[in-house]
């Protein structure tokens, strides 16, 4: 009985840490998405200001140039974490399925034992009633 109490805290923590991993994931995704926004609004405004947007110009501004490589490069790690969302998505699925199994068995495992109580104590009250 212990062993299966274990078990099933076990399971709750993995399902309670993929839980958080996954709001880790999407809190960076959102956070990747905002400051992307926020360099588009900044290239918009110096692309405005020096009155160029082709950043293929030889006056193109240095600062919007670095700021889109760096809104490319935050684009491209969103992606990569939705990738990886989906995987942690999948992974709280499955421990959530094996806490699931565990606590089913753990229901399972006290309904035979109170069953077996029942029968134990008609068996008791039988006897009882016999030598009276």
């Amino acid at each position: 009985m212990k062993s299966r109490d274990s078990l099933i805290r076990l399971k709750r923590f993995q399902v309670d840490e993929k839980r958080r991993r996954v709001a880790q994931i999407e809190a960076m995704i959102n956070e990747f998405s905002r400051m992307a926004t926020d360099l588009d609004r900044e290239i918009a405004s110096e692309e405005q200001k020096t009155n160029n947007t082709d950043p293929s110009h030889f006056a193109y501004s240095t600062y919007a140039r670095a700021a889109r490589g760096r809104r490319d490069n935050l684009k491209q790690s969103a992606g990569e974490l939705r990738g990886q969302l989906e995987e942690a998505k999948r992974h709280l699925e499955e421990a959530n399925e094996e806490l699931l199994k565990a606590q089913s068995l753990e229901g399972r495992e006290k309904s035979s034992e109170r069953a077996a109580e029942t029968i134990a104590d008609m068996g008791f009250m039988g006897l009882r009633a016999a030598s009276v």
